[in-house]
């Protein structure tokens, strides 16, 4: 004999929740979860008005025949005050909603994605090109892009294709090097000599290599890595450099290593030696410290500059993030957040995990209740900082935000704003990056 399970109030709020949410992306309001139960519970309207304090001719000239007309669009059927109730229990039974089946978890989208991860989105030509490139002797990559555009996530793939062709591969992220350490030239250059070791798993010789009477720290790294890790590793080996603007700011060191690295780089052009060895290094923006050209990284190798998503990429996260939107949908998220491939796959990652509804989401984007309040609020923490490289930028920023036309600024105050991705060039001039960071800062500045 079958038991047929009974059909409870919550049930029926759930399975409501999930048809309206499931074809027109917004939840059951307050106002509609309360006149539902009311008539779940056979309640006039005139008794649900009194009970929620609520208009008796706005629940039945506006907010009911609205539920009533949602519902039986959703469900494909006529639905009304007085049959919702088997409606509901119908879609049930016919498998709109299955509570058997399991809720598919998206993951948080922060850092690098995941090597094995489908929410990697290729940009067309690039990846194939540093590919090409890393196993090319004495190669040298250098990837440029704002934060959260997908440096990292993108070294991580150059540097796991460079292993499928038994390359050593090191991966040194430089914004977690302590301060102490970046003020002494040879203090740095020794501690990037121990970490490629640890992650190479040889032996520190440091002390048997270093020659502090008669060698400088540059030769002293050079022959540290020519004669020792390059010779004991007998292959080939991919130094990636992340975040190297980290070390921008400290004059004591920028000079002899950046000078240091373009010098390995032409080494590899001759030296047999020099050209197991291939160099990957990402920064934020363009570099604005003066640097010999002949002795920067800078204007050598391959330059890969990240770009935002395109509308075809952003229907493509959705789609994978199980959003069944439409061109609009994805337009109407462009508009506000651009192609910005984090804010993009944070607001999917909210949506797609019912959190919130895409059209409340964009109404609240650029507010303190928005799902980007503590991104902005980190943007804005920097803008507020009084250390010399940030004085005036807050100024500056304002007359961004508030012109309607791209505006001019100095050359300091362009590569500040750029490197943290709230602005976008136009030659010597900038507009905001998207309409979230307009709207947001015109407000708080």
């Amino acid at each position: 004999m079958n038991l047929k399970v009974a059909f409870t109030w919550e049930d029926a709020k759930e399975v409501a929740d999930l048809i309206i949410f499931k074809h027109f992306q917004e939840h059951l309001k307050d106002l509609e979860i309360q006149l539902l139960q009311g008539a779940w519970e056979g309640l006039t309207y005139e008794k649900i008005a009194q009970i929620h304090h609520h208009s008796v001719n706005y629940l039945r000239g506006d907010v009911g025949p609205k539920l009533w007309q949602k519902l039986s669009i959703a469900l494909a059927e006529e639905v009304t005050k007085n049959n919702f109730k088997g409606a509901l229990e119908r879609a049930r039974e016919k498998q709109y909603f299955d509570s058997s089946i399991p809720v598919v978890e998206f993951p948080f989208p922060e850092g690098a994605v995941p090597l094995n991860s489908s929410f990697y989105m290729e940009r067309e030509g690039i990846e194939s090109l540093c590919y090409d490139t890393v196993v090319k002797s004495g190669s040298l990559i250098r990837i440029k892009a704002p934060s959260q555009m997908g440096k990292t996530s993108l070294m991580s793939r150059i540097l796991a294709y460079a292993q499928t062709h038994h390359y050593h591969t090191v991966y040194l992220d430089l914004s977690s090097v302590e301060r102490s350490i970046l003020t002494q030239l040879d203090k740095f250059l020794r501690w990037l000599c121990l970490m490629v070791s640890r992650q190479l798993k040889v032996d520190n010789k440091l002390n048997d290599y270093w020659d502090t009477e008669i060698l400088g720290s540059n030769d002293n790294c050079t022959v540290y890595f020519e004669d020792y890790l390059l010779s004991t590793i007998q292959g080939s080996l991919v130094l990636g450099l992340d975040e190297v603007d980290r070390i921008f700011p400290y004059t004591e060191i920028i000079d002899d290593f950046f000078g240091m690295l373009r010098s390995w780089h032409e080494k590899g052009k001759i030296s047999q030696k020099w050209k197991q060895f291939h160099l990957v290094i990402a920064h934020s923006t363009e570099v604005y410290i003066p640097l010999d050209m002949n002795q920067s990284p800078f204007n050598a190798g391959v330059p890969v500059e990240l770009i935002e998503f395109d509308q075809k990429q952003v229907k493509n996260l959705a789609y994978l993030h199980h959003l069944d939107w439409n061109d609009n949908q994805v337009e109407n998220l462009m508009q506000i957040v651009g192609g910005h491939p984090y804010l993009v796959r944070r607001a999917m990652y909210e949506v797609s995990s019912s959190k919130i509804t895409l059209l409340q989401l964009l109404q609240e984007a650029p507010t303190e209740a928005g799902i980007y309040s503590n991104h902005l609020r980190k943007h804005l923490e920097t803008l507020q900082q009084s250390v010399k490289e940030t004085q005036g930028l807050k100024e500056a920023l304002k007359k961004v935000v508030t012109s309607p036309e791209p505006v001019e600024l100095d050359s300091m105050q362009i590569y500040k704003l750029h490197s943290m991705g709230i602005v976008r060039r136009q030659d010597n001039h900038v507009i905001p990056r998207c309409n979230l960071y307009r709207e947001y800062f015109r407000r708080v500045l």
